[in-house]
């Protein structure tokens, strides 16, 4: 297999939130063939593998992960077919974003500036400021838990929020087509620009993070009640949460995976005893 690989390595510096443990292998794909090889090989061994896009919104513990993984965001590409976009797996959504409004479609706007990739986004059914990609995903093409190369369509991914069909099956994604609106290139551009404006006002993206650390509760937003509980600039070692959007924890000081974990926790539980509502982490934490 001609796959870029490399043995016993810190995890941190692919992931976002800039902490980890190690892993057995990672393992960086550039193409389909490459991941279809790599997927099949580590199914054949047994050896445990999980398959990660640019690990925008996961976190391994410090433990590590005893196994292969497979980062995906060196597969990158967007095609443009009319109204039609196809785009491999680790892309990123905010190029993704910028290759639609380039070609004078709109639909895809609120991509711009999620920091994950197609793979991951498509997964979670990713979505900001009132925009999912359910609303725009046509069909993809996966790797099924079989080993076998399918195609779904939209009415077959059972999108919820922050949720699809990819969760149930162990589904991967090697491409997905999205369809647009043709709109117009300045107007696109300029909700664009102004959803960025938003982000950079009111998210801390000057440190590392994982996004947003809770799925938004019915009812509710999971930021709201962090800070009504009192919890802005709570600290679990180098972990914080964020002191300018109570719905981030961030990377304040060197923090370990550890750290992040014990604060999501400790967060969750105390919400939950001072509201009866319990917050369901967004982040993806890998064991």
């Amino acid at each position: 297999m001609n796959i870029t690989c490399f043995e016993n390595e810190s995890l941190a510096p692919y992931c976002s939130m800039k902490a980890g443990g190690r892993a057995k292998y990672i393992l960086l794909p550039k193409t389909k063939e490459e991941l279809v090889s790599a997927v099949a090989e580590f199914k054949k061994s047994g050896e445990r593998y999980i398959v990660v896009g640019n690990c925008s919104n996961l976190l391994f513990s410090e433990s590590g992960f005893d196994g292969a993984v497979i980062i995906t965001s060196g597969m990158r590409g967007v095609e443009v077919n009319g109204n039609r976009l196809k785009a491999f797996c680790g892309e990123t959504l905010s190029t993704l974003a910028r290759a639609a409004c380039d070609s004078s479609l709109t639909g895809l706007e609120f991509c711009y500036g999620i920091p994950g990739t197609v793979g991951g986004g498509v997964y979670m059914n990713a979505g900001a400021y009132g925009g999912e990609l359910s609303q725009v995903f046509v069909r993809g093409e996966f790797i099924d838990e079989n080993g076998d190369i399918i195609v779904l369509n939209a009415n077959e991914m059972d999108f919820a929020y922050r949720h699809s069909v990819m969760a149930d099956r162990s589904l991967i994604l090697l491409s997905a087509e999205f369809e647009c609106s043709v709109g117009n290139k300045e107007d696109i551009r300029a909700r664009m620009d102004e959803l960025m404006a938003k982000r950079k006002a009111s998210q801390p993206l000057e440190y590392p993070s994982c996004g947003s650390a809770f799925k938004r509760p019915v009812g509710h937003y999971a930021g709201a009640l962090i800070e009504q509980c009192g919890l802005k600039g709570l600290t679990v070692g180098g972990a914080q949460v964020s002191e300018k959007h109570a719905g981030f924890i961030i990377n304040r000081s060197n923090a370990s995976a550890d750290d992040v974990i014990e604060l999501l926790n400790l967060v969750s539980d105390t919400v939950f005893e001072k509201t009866g509502v319990r917050l369901e982490p967004e982040i993806r934490i890998i064991l």
